[in-house]
């Protein structure tokens, strides 16, 4: 418990506290009188002498509140005092319904809404917010007639002068009471808010794991000594900085769903170039979310932490460059495939890669080795596609092969679907058994090595086909990573397009900009061939354009050049007017405006939104024709 302090303006309060004291139900440690000139000095005695809390009334408890940062219990008049002092103003008055008036704080007193009504009194309140307002007050009440004026000393001061009669806020034994009870719930509470604080700290502390306090604004508001190591700052320098400022691994969104509905999250992260899984806990106040507790458990390592151009020399070169933050992902779509690819990284199994050519097949592989137990050791990556049966045994499973290089790292495999039947079981010796056979099969070697790989198409009709080894494929088909396409991540192809277009205008000197009509095409279009063909595109569109605006006709124009149309697709309808078209989705708008409106252009341009000029143009562009 915490030490009480009473500091009163009168004698009588002092006896009605003693009075009260005698019952030995309140723990009150120190009680005084002092005069209100001298309230700051004698309040900061107490603080020194240890008090914790103070009890004082009107001017005082407003100039401790005001000069000093400790908790004030003010004594507030009950409605039983009030009644009393109204009765006692009307027997000094002895008029019919008196103007009496009540100066002070508005804290100081209890409800008189109705005191009018059961008094026969008209009651005007003047309630000052500062000390300095107190005169203030009791003199409008002065020059406002009241008949009688109650308040404090000051109060009661003005009202001498000017010869108005005024009482004293004298108070009873109840409202001493009232603050003697709330200060020692105050005192309760504060040691309970002590005590947590203290196991929170001591839990801080001594935490084998990182610790990070955040309240509901995702704002850090503690931090134990081993994250200060981790994060290479001291508590004070990361105190009222947003976590996701702080640890740029964590999902933005995730965090603010934990904060904002309670959900938990987890996930593997890196900060300062140390690897940690982390777990974020929302702190619940009857289902409300008060904070979070960020968790971090460092990953074990396999080796020694090395500097890169360290690991190049020792591994020949053979290192990931790629890290997950590399990854275009503002769609939710990417976010849940990485998100999924650093859940794997932290098991040792193997791990299949799906997408299609073009996408971050690779980067997602590099990222989950540079996130795994082996990031210390080699990586490599190796294609199967187009080479015979030896030549897969001599680039993976010979003694210089592939798996021996990287011994202790990851090998990557592209094109899995393309390993003859013998190789896939060599494959299958090398995960599950960490057994290398050689050529004739004869002798074997341990090789430590986590196996990633990646097919240009689904699996299973290759198996059902006979064509690869189903128990490879149950290996293979535990942990599957799915890259989306570019064309099916509105949020990435947009980001991605704007970086291609602003890189090659830094790097050839060029200013260029997209036209609406631009960028709708190209949002439309396909790309099949996903980042890659979008980097050529943009390359080849910034080198050619002769023009500062680049409009639609532009990028149609080497769109159709680059990648030519295989196929022709004929939109016809009940009258037979329209003839073959383009794949282009913007040529498919037109022939359904066109159907829509019979073949009326004036209509058909009005309802795409252009003029009718503009539609015959694409028109021609598009080779749209109507019979």
């Amino acid at each position: 418990m915490g030490k009480i302090a009473l500091l009163v303006s009168r004698e009588e309060m002092l006896y009605q506290a003693h009075n009260i004291l005698q019952e030995k139900k309140y723990e009150i440690s120190e009680i005084r009188v002092v005069q209100t000139r001298d309230t700051i000095v004698e309040a900061r005695q107490s603080i020194a002498n240890g008090a914790s809390i103070i009890i004082a009334r009107g001017l005082q408890a407003s100039l401790i509140k005001q000069y000093t940062d400790i908790p004030v219990v003010e004594i507030a008049l009950t409605a039983q005092e009030m009644a009393l002092l109204v009765v006692k103003a009307k027997q000094i008055v002895k008029k019919p319904k008196p103007v009496i008036a009540v100066v002070g704080f508005k804290n100081m007193f209890c409800d008189m809404s109705y005191f009018d009504t059961l008094y026969d009194i008209e009651l005007r309140t003047y309630y000052s917010d500062n000390s300095s307002g107190l005169r203030d007050a009791s003199q409008r009440a002065v020059e406002e007639k009241a008949d009688l004026i109650i308040g404090g000393d000051t109060t009661v001061e003005v009202a001498t002068k000017a010869h108005v009669p005024s009482l004293f806020l004298s108070t009873t034994e109840d409202s001493l009471k009232t603050a003697f009870a709330m200060a020692e719930s105050m005192d309760y509470a504060m040691g309970v808010e002590k005590k947590n604080a203290a196991q929170m700290e001591t839990l801080l502390d001594y935490s084998y794991s990182g610790v990070i306090k955040l309240d509901a604004e995702g704002l850090i508001t503690a931090v134990n000594p081993l994250m200060e190591d981790i994060l290479g700052s001291r508590e004070e320098e990361l105190t009222g900085k947003r976590i996701t400022d702080v640890i740029v691994d964590l999902d933005v969104d995730a965090v603010y769903q934990a904060l904002s509905e309670g959900e938990e999250y987890s996930s593997f992260i890196d900060a300062n170039r140390t690897s940690l899984f982390g777990v974020l806990a929302p702190v619940l106040i009857e289902n409300r979310v008060d904070g979070a507790i960020l968790t971090c458990h460092k990953m074990r390592r396999r080796q020694s932490v090395e500097v890169e151009s360290k690991k190049k020399r020792r591994f020949g070169g053979q290192i990931a460059l790629g890290k997950f933050q590399d990854i275009l992902q503002e769609s939710k779509a990417m976010q849940e495939c990485v998100h999924t690819a650093k859940l794997y990284a932290l098991s040792e199994k193997p791990v299949m890669i799906m997408g299609e050519p073009g996408s971050e097949i690779r980067l997602i592989a590099q990222s989950i080795h540079n996130s795994s137990l082996r990031n210390d050791g080699p990586f490599m990556d190796v294609s199967c596609c187009g080479m015979a049966g030896e030549d897969q045994t001599d680039l993976i499973f010979a003694d210089k092969g592939a798996a021996a290089q990287v011994n202790g790292g990851t090998l990557f495999i592209e094109d899995v679907d393309q390993m003859t039947l013998e190789n896939q079981y060599r494959l299958y010796q090398l995960i599950r058994y960490k057994r290398r056979n050689s050529r004739d099969g004869l002798q074997t070697s341990h090789t430590d090595v986590r196996v990633m790989v990646s097919s240009g198409a689904p699996l299973e009709p290759v198996v059902n086909q006979g064509k690869f080894r189903k128990d490879l494929y149950y290996l293979l088909n535990g942990l599957v990573v799915s890259v989306p396409p570019i064309r099916n991540r509105e949020e990435d192809l947009k980001q991605k397009i704007t970086d291609c277009i602003k890189e090659g205008c830094e790097r050839y000197s060029r200013y260029h900009v997209l036209t609406n009509g631009a960028w709708r095409i190209l949002m439309e279009y396909g790309w099949k061939g996903n980042l890659l063909q979008i980097e050529s595109f943009c390359e080849r569109l910034i080198l050619t354009s002769s023009r500062r605006s680049i409009d639609e006709i532009a990028v149609n124009r080497l769109l159709r050049e680059l990648y030519p149309e295989t196929e022709e697709e004929e939109v016809m309808d009940g009258d037979q007017i329209f003839a073959s078209v383009s794949e282009s989705r913007e040529a498919q708008r037109i022939v359904r405006a066109l159907k829509k409106c019979g073949g009326d252009r004036m209509k058909a341009a009005a309802e795409l939104g252009i003029s009718k000029t503009t539609l015959w143009r694409r028109m021609k562009q598009y080779e749209i024709t109507e019979g």
